[in-house]
């Protein structure tokens, strides 16, 4: 069954007997899997990345996959701020940048006290224009040999709504990768994809944007499973339930951090957000495939600004 259920309240979140449904295939490569999911609400569509291939792709349900964009120098994770542009991380320049309504490009952030960043991975931005990213070390071959490392660590990062200020938020984990913020945005979960640790943490954001790392806690320790996968794209949704992906498939946990049940799926699962009208829709990239499955929660909708829907709706 395409649906491990480990607890019956997943009832409430997915039917028992759902599926999920493969779009399009044949994507990555060597030195990367399809990633990067995100709906574009006006236009009906959802982009993911290719980011072995260098490629932003393009999903519609009257057209299938297409080519949206070449050259994105292995753009991975990607999603839209508070006036819709998209913001997108890239490992080959290092670099968080956002693309304008023009067409221009403005980088957001390439550098922390004059070091070249590793290379970015996921991204999110607040419902107040802040973008927080992650950024793991640099990995051969998703960076060149010659991408030597600037900085001595794996970092969190936030940048300003302004854009003026970037602050390393999180630097004691080995491989941040996936991130999100709960509903109410006092929380951002943050996970560390190491093979060794494969667990998620939470922190309690403060006021003014930054995390206070005396609150740091372990959220979900995926590391007694031993199917293939671990914690990559994580999103929330309107009721706080975490979906992160990890052994076996998609973990669906709840606000506490118990594990309800696993959408599952063979071989690795990358990231994942919500779409369609409803937001119900989940979209996931698998290592080499785009697919979603129909949920009866929604998630939040991007931009993160725009008024979530309710789960009763």
């Amino acid at each position: 069954m395409p649906i491990e259920r480990l607890d019956p309240r997943l009832d409430a979140i997915v039917e028992a007997d759902a599926d999920w449904e493969e779009l399009g295939s044949g994507f990555g490569g060597p030195t990367g899997p399809a990633e990067g999911p995100v709906w574009i609400a006006e236009a009906g569509h959802l982009l993911f990345s290719d980011i072995h291939n260098s490629l932003r792709m393009r999903w519609h349900p009257d057209e299938g996959i297409t080519v949206d964009k070449t050259g994105t120098k292995n753009g991975n994770g990607q999603t839209r701020d508070r006036e819709g542009r998209l913001v997108v991380c890239h490992h080959f320049s290092r670099c968080v940048d956002r693309e304008e309504a023009d067409g221009s490009v403005t980088v957001i952030a390439d550098k922390y006290r004059g070091m070249k960043l590793n290379r970015p991975n996921d991204v999110v931005v607040k419902s107040d224009g802040a973008v927080y990213f992650t950024d793991p070390p640099p990995k051969v071959p998703f960076t060149p040999p010659e991408h030597a490392p600037e900085i001595d660590c794996a970092g969190v990062y936030r940048v300003s709504p302004d854009g003026n200020r970037i602050n390393m938020v999180v630097r004691d984990l080995i491989n941040p990768n996936g991130l999100c913020f709960s509903p109410d945005e006092k929380i951002l979960y943050v996970n560390d994809s190491n093979q060794y640790r494969k667990l998620i943490m939470a922190y309690n954001v403060e006021a003014d944007g930054m995390l206070d790392l005396g609150s740091a806690r372990l959220f979900c320790d995926m590391r007694g499973d031993p199917r293939m996968g671990g914690p990559d794209g994580m999103k929330v949704d309107v009721e706080g339930n975490v979906y992160c992906t990890g052994p076996g498939g998609i973990w669906i946990l709840t606000p506490n951090g118990e594990h309800l049940g696993t959408i599952l799926m063979e071989g690795r699962t990358s990231n994942m957000n919500w779409g369609d009208s409803d937001w119900r829709t989940l979209y996931f990239t698998g290592a080499r495939s785009l697919n979603r499955i129909r949920l009866k929660i929604p998630g939040f909708p991007v931009p993160r600004g725009a008024l979530a829907p309710s789960a009763s709706s």
